[in-house]
């Protein structure tokens, strides 16, 4: 059964940081590229960060020279280290496992100004 548990979420002052991590359990993590979402109350869920197989990088604009994403293959677990968080930042985090889709249950980031 495939497990996706995010952990780190929490309440942070602007210009603070957090690491989230994704905790991965049945499947071969190694196989499948992770991915960062989150969502903001009353809008879409969108693309934050996403690593590849071969460690292959992607951030959007609003995540780039402030979040890092990151895995480490021997503990299935992927992460987000997030600095200088902004207010805006506020959001429930999840990872994405591909291919699949699978998600997480998401984990609360709120960024207080």
């Amino acid at each position: 059964q495939v497990q996706l548990v995010e952990s780190g979420g929490g309440l942070v002052q602007a210009g603070g940081s957090l690491r989230l991590s994704c905790a991965a359990s049945g499947f071969t993590f190694s196989d499948f590229a992770m991915s960062w979402h989150r969502q903001a109350p009353g809008k879409e869920r969108e693309l934050v960060a996403t690593i590849t197989r071969v460690l292959t990088t992607y951030y959007a604009d609003s995540a780039k020279g402030r979040f890092t994403i990151s895995r480490d293959n021997a503990e299935n677990t992927a992460y987000l280290q997030m600095d200088s968080l902004k207010p805006e930042d506020t959001a429930v985090y999840y990872c994405r496992a591909q291919p699949g889709g699978y998600w997480g249950q998401g984990t609360q980031v709120t960024v207080s100004s």
